[in-house]
């Protein structure tokens, strides 16, 4: 945790701090915005950075809603793909899943880094909001009292800065500054490994499948996940620990064929590999995701696997309960949503995460060498493809439908 030096600036003073500029902070700041609530972002990264950082891409329906309803998705809107089915591929067969049908909703294929272009671009281009990129050092003060203040180095005069506030929303993910506020004394961090890895790759290669499939295989989970016309992010199951140097080109390919082929699917189009990494499968929740005048959203209180793809839906579900209750506060002086925050999201974590790992024994179970666990795995999928309340309860897990009450 940094020190903060005497500042050599006069000290600013909003009603709310934001730090982190992605699709929670984004969010946060806009909807704070649009209701006249001042606000500062601040942001360790520049722009240009956040907003060609490769990350999640599949967005719930019930978020793109929400968002739009906000004046905040118009672009989302016209650019996303839907996708209204899923594809399970197992011993040479292909089943599809077609949740949209049995729930009503679909998933919108957005990267995020457009997202996150559109919501700066409204934030600070469009609304006039007040971002600073590059700030450095940021520290807190004061969380667990009444004047709360964050302090940061500014990047182009070196100066340090205080901004004093009434609320703080940590929004700078896993490995940002406020997380690491909720200390033992404070909060308790639950973690879960899953004990594998996956390849993260994209690859410039059109889709090669209208859908998300998931392939289930003896030799490793594969999978393949629409980005764009021309770009497909694919997924190998791999040793956690291994290094993405170990994968070259002919061998990603192959690996690829060999659990993604079946008979009937339309070939692999392969193409130039631009992101190649390696992700240790686990999860954590910080509990409570609040500490004093600290207010956690997204991957700062919570990290879920992308098993299933729930982390930016995660985020943006933080994100609309915290805005709506910071414009409560600061409009009226109602807190009873801030005082309900960390409750009413830590249902839905838990939910999310508890199915994430009922996925991940479906899709992993079958190349653990573990007889028992492939036998379970092959059950549970046995059980959404074949029981019409088995698949319906799949379906809305899998979308997201439930909201939280």
């Amino acid at each position: 945790m940094v020190i903060p030096s005497p500042t050599s600036a006069p000290a600013q003073r909003v009603p709310v701090v934001i730090i982190g500029a992605g699709p929670a902070g984004l969010t946060v700041a806009n909807i704070l915005r649009a209701a006249s609530v001042d606000c500062v972002l601040l942001e360790t990264e520049s722009r240009e950075f956040i907003e060609q950082r490769p990350r999640a891409g599949f967005i719930e329906e019930w978020a793109v809603r929400a968002l739009r309803q906000r004046g905040l998705a118009d672009r989302l809107v016209e650019r996303a793909q839907p996708h209204s089915e899923c594809e399970f591929r197992i011993d040479g067969e292909r089943h599809r899943f077609p949740y949209a049908a049995l729930t009503g909703d679909r998933h919108f294929t957005y990267p995020q880094p457009l997202l996150v272009t559109d919501l700066v671009r409204e934030y600070a281009d469009v609304r006039g909001g007040d971002i600073r990129f590059g700030v450095r050092d940021v520290a807190l003060q004061g969380i667990d009292g009444d004047r709360p203040a964050v302090l940061y180095t500014d990047p182009e005069t070196g100066e340090r800065r205080r901004i004093d506030c009434r609320i703080i929303a940590g929004c700078d993910g896993a490995r940002g500054v406020t997380r690491t506020y909720v200390t033992p004394d404070r909060g308790t961090v639950s973690r879960y490994d899953y004990g594998v890895g996956w390849l993260a790759l994209l690859a410039e290669a059109p889709p090669s499948s209208d859908c998300v499939v998931f392939g289930i295989h003896p030799r490793g989970f594969g999978a393949h996940m629409s980005r764009s016309p021309e770009v497909t992010r694919y997924y190998l199951e791999v040793p956690p620990g291994d290094d993405a140097e170990n994968w070259s080109h002919d061998r990603v390919w192959s690996e690829l064929h060999a659990r993604l082929t079946v008979a009937g699917a339309p070939p692999l189009t392969e193409g130039r590999l631009i992101e190649k990494r390696v992700l240790d499968m686990h999860s954590y929740v910080v509990e409570p995701m609040t500490y004093g005048r600290l207010f956690l959203a997204g991957d700062s209180a919570h990290l879920v696997a992308p098993i299933a793809a729930k982390g930016m839906n995660l985020a943006l579900h933080d994100a609309l309960l915290l805005a709506d209750a910071l414009v409560a506060y600061c409009g009226t002086g109602d807190d009873s949503g801030l005082r309900g925050y960390s409750a009413a999201c830590l249902r839905r974590v838990w939910e999310y995460q508890e199915f994430s790992q009922w996925l991940s024994e479906l899709i992993h179970g079958p190349s653990s060498g573990d007889p028992f666990r492939t036998g379970s795995a092959q059950a549970r999928l046995r059980r959404i493809l074949d029981s019409p309340s088995a698949a319906a309860a799949f379906a809305e897990s899998y979308i997201g439908k439930e909201a939280v009450r």
